[in-house]
């Protein structure tokens, strides 16, 4: 305990000095990695300063990610090292390495010279005035292509229901602005996006997970907890979610929103990849069964397109348009009128449904040549979640195995994974971790696949034990 003394100046404030003093001691090694600090009540004591003084100490320190919590254990040194893990990619060579963490598309897969045809094309066609800021919910002409294209997934809608975006994580924010009060309540699925997450929390909402079961959200549990709580949304990936790959069946998606119903709740639904079918019965957005108006449904074209486009809609039940047109107002004011121009004269002229064909064959054809990798090389050594589609693996370690010291492990190994406490509102055990093959060609994801299998033994033997992190990376 000697090293946490210090001797209090009268010019700035105690808890200040304190968050200084320790931080200090992190930063110069004093405090290893993952060591635990002291109780909260004993450093009080020991230092003669009250208890909350402390925790108002590692709260902040926490805020600015020198320390984590774990629930019931007490508080620990990050890893700190956004530096170190830099230094660790290149000691490796990071043009050799397997990025199973990123989820944008390989950049060979983007469109490019259409979509430069098709940007010539706004730009002669509407000249000067795509620079100017576009009417409130978007481009007429793009948002009746849209509407089309909705239908084809049996979603009947209008234009003057859809508001033009940029990205998913922006109409997760917007529906948020417009509708989540704080001290609200929302569910969410469990594990799920860790960008929601930080959005939910970031309103001051109350957050409750509700776990995932190989078909779906676990409707048992849902419907014990609408019992007692009334949530004001339920967040929801229903086909391929994200981390999982889990798809819902019909049962739980008609479920769900005969649930809404009963309950008076809304389903905020996120819907990234419904565009393909994979290995699921039944790849139709929530949406498409929603006769009630429960849905808002939040489609992105980052997996399907280019994620550099920022650019996405939000379906929205008529009588809360008002409230989150506003909220994109308040945000960006409008999503530029360039880019929602060139995306309606590309999916207007430059054959749409011929392109998500062809992304179609290349993304199931790269999914299923992964499920039979991992089946064949890890399935007898880890859980594999029963993914229907999509282009994530959760996969589980044995039990009393951090996913964060699999992470550091597998770096030095030439493979950057993610790890599953990311995708947990509050981790008490932390032994998963996610796959994503949206960037590696799959002579490289079947190479990746293999050194995790070839070096799993040595992680098993040397790692047991290791302490789990948290950190506010969001990952899509």
């Amino acid at each position: 305990m000697d090293k946490y003394k210090l001797k209090f100046e009268n010019n700035n404030s105690k808890y200040i000095q304190i968050y200084n003093h320790i931080k200090q001691l992190i930063v110069q090694g004093q405090i290893k990695e993952h060591e635990k600090l002291p109780p909260i009540r004993k450093l009080a004591d020991y230092i003669n300063v009250n208890n909350a003084t402390i925790v108002k100490v590692y709260e902040l320190l926490e805020k600015e990610g020198y320390v984590y919590k774990i629930i019931g254990s007490g508080t620990f040194v990050s890893s700190l090292n956004i530096k170190n893990k830099e230094q660790e990619v290149n000691a490796v060579n990071h043009q050799h390495m397997i990025h199973f963490e990123s989820g944008n598309p390989s950049k060979d897969m983007f469109p490019l010279e259409n979509f430069k045809s098709a940007i010539n094309m706004a730009l002669e066609k509407d000249g000067a005035s795509i620079f100017e800021y576009d009417e409130g919910k978007g481009s007429e002409e793009l948002r009746d292509e849209l509407c089309t294209y909705l239908k084809k997934k049996k979603i009947n809608t209008n234009k003057e229901n859809i508001q033009i975006i940029s990205g998913a994580q922006q109409g997760i924010d917007i529906v948020c602005k417009g509708l989540i009060n704080y001290s609200d309540v929302v569910f969410v699925e469990e594990p799920t996006y860790n960008g929601a997450l930080e959005v939910f929390k970031s309103r001051g909402a109350k957050v409750i997970p509700i776990p995932m079961l190989d078909d779906g959200i676990d409707i048992g549990i849902l419907k014990l907890k609408l019992e007692k709580i009334k949530p004001k949304l339920i967040y929801v990936m229903p086909n391929f979610q994200n981390p999982t790959g889990i798809s819902y069946t019909k049962y739980k998606k008609k479920k769900l929103i005969e649930l809404s119903e009963k309950y008076d709740f809304y389903i905020l639904e996120d819907d990234f990849i419904s565009d393909f079918t994979f290995d699921s019965e039944d790849n139709l957005p929530l949406k498409s069964y929603d006769m009630k108006n429960r849905v808002i449904y939040i489609k992105s074209f980052s997996k399907i397109l280019m994620p550099g486009l920022r650019i996405g809609i939000v379906d929205i039940p008529k009588e809360l348009q008002k409230k989150i047109l506003w909220a994109k107002y308040s945000s960006d004011i409008s999503t530029p009128a360039l880019i929602q121009k060139s995306m309606y004269y590309y999916m207007k002229y430059y054959n749409w449904e011929e392109y998500l064909k062809s992304i179609d064959k290349l993304y199931t054809k790269k999914y299923k040549q992964t499920k039979a990798l991992l089946e064949e090389s890890l399935g007898d050594k880890l859980k594999i979640s029963k993914s229907q589609g999509g282009l994530n693996f959760f996969l589980e370690l044995p039990r009393g195995y951090s996913s964060q010291a699999f992470y550091n492990f597998m770096i030095q190994k030439g493979v950057c994974i993610t790890p599953g406490t990311y995708f947990f509102d509050n981790i008490m055990d932390d032994r998963f971790f996610r796959i994503n093959i949206a960037n590696e060609k799959i002579e490289d994801i079947e190479k990746g696949i293999t050194i995790i299998k070839n070096n799993l033994e040595e992680f098993i033997t040397s790692y047991k034990n290791g302490e789990p992190i948290r950190s506010n990376k969001i990952f899509y």
